[in-house]
């Protein structure tokens, strides 16, 4: 057996991740602070940039953007706080802040699809500052 048996398959992506983490953890696989887990994130951005600038396979660039957000599983387990939920309330907000540049773009006349990218920049940081 092993101590990663029994996590649930049909669990959230995020959440499983961050249950065998633990569970890999608790029998020392583990980096004793977050630190080096920022190199480890940079590493991680390095290969996928390395891969998409190559032209790679799909299949590989899902795996180096796998490995990238596993690592980004193991800052959170670090900080202690729930993967699932830090993406939930980021796509929330995203969501949020997008209506409000949807509603923000109307209301002066405008349609979001017309815009330019300094105005899409724009938009966004008036909304992240009226936004949560």
């Amino acid at each position: 057996p092993s101590v990663l048996d029994g996590v649930a398959l049909a669990l959230p992506a995020l959440l499983r991740a961050a249950k065998i983490q633990r569970r890999a953890a608790r029998i020392g696989f583990d980096w004793a602070q977050a630190a080096p887990v920022f190199d480890k994130i940079a590493e991680e951005i390095a290969e996928l940039q390395t891969a998409l600038e190559q032209g790679a396979e799909p299949d590989q660039v899902e795996d180096e953007i796998g490995d990238l957000l596993f690592t980004v599983v193991n800052i959170a387990r670090h900080a202690k706080v729930d993967p699932e939920e830090c993406l939930r309330t980021m796509v929330d907000r995203f969501t949020a802040r997008f209506q409000w540049m949807e509603h923000t773009a109307q209301a002066q006349g405008s349609e979001l699809q017309t815009l330019s990218p300094d105005e899409w920049e724009d938009l966004w940081q008036q909304a992240k500052r009226y936004q949560v």
